[in-house]
């Protein structure tokens, strides 16, 4: 009986599996941003900035540096996303700023790799889509964001916050950015 039954379960095997692959069809999906990291107030988020700073001293090579300030581009712009969500504009804008700082690093890293006789054309094109969903998502932040903010915080003196010029301050070094690759 148990012959029977595993002849049968390698039949259905070797029978369906070929036919339901033949209508896959493949998905490619757009540039996507990381789900948001550990965030300011949390016990753990500077344990998460230490390690950031450790990995830049661990990845080494052109290729993997592209990738490591690509990646600390993303999860910080998606933190200053989220602050901006939750009127956090004081850490937004520092967010938004270590956002920027490590997307303007790429193109150095991509013209070593270049000089290297590396073929860099995927992480250009990954640095353009990611650039296109950076300044979408700049733009959505820019227009649910007042101009300007006056931050008080108890028991020192305000802090005046222009935000709408961080963010096109970011969309311009974006824009930059790609067209320095280009």
């Amino acid at each position: 009986m148990k012959k029977i039954f595993f002849l049968f379960f390698v039949f259905c095997f070797l029978f369906f599996v070929p036919c339901s692959l033949s209508y896959v069809h493949p998905v490619f999906a757009s540039y996507v941003l990381p789900y948001p990291s550990f965030m300011p107030g949390n016990k753990l988020y500077s344990v998460s900035r230490v390690i950031d700073q450790v990995n830049n001293w661990w990845f080494f090579g052109s290729i993997a540096k592209v990738k490591y300030h690509l990646g600390l581009s993303d999860k910080y712009l998606v933190e200053a996303k989220t602050l901006f969500e939750y009127k956090q504009y004081l850490l937004g804008v520092d967010a938004l700023k270590r956002s920027t700082m490590q997307f303007q690093i790429l193109p150095f890293y991509v013209k070593q790799g270049i000089s290297e006789d590396k073929n860099m054309d995927i992480f250009i094109s990954a640095i353009s889509e990611s650039a296109e969903v950076h300044k979408t998502v700049l733009e959505e932040m820019k227009n649910t964001c007042p101009e300007t903010f006056q931050w008080i915080p108890e028991k020192d003196s305000p802090t005046h916050l222009p935000l709408w010029s961080e963010i096109e301050n970011a969309i311009g070094s974006v824009t930059s950015v790609v067209n320095e690759l280009k």
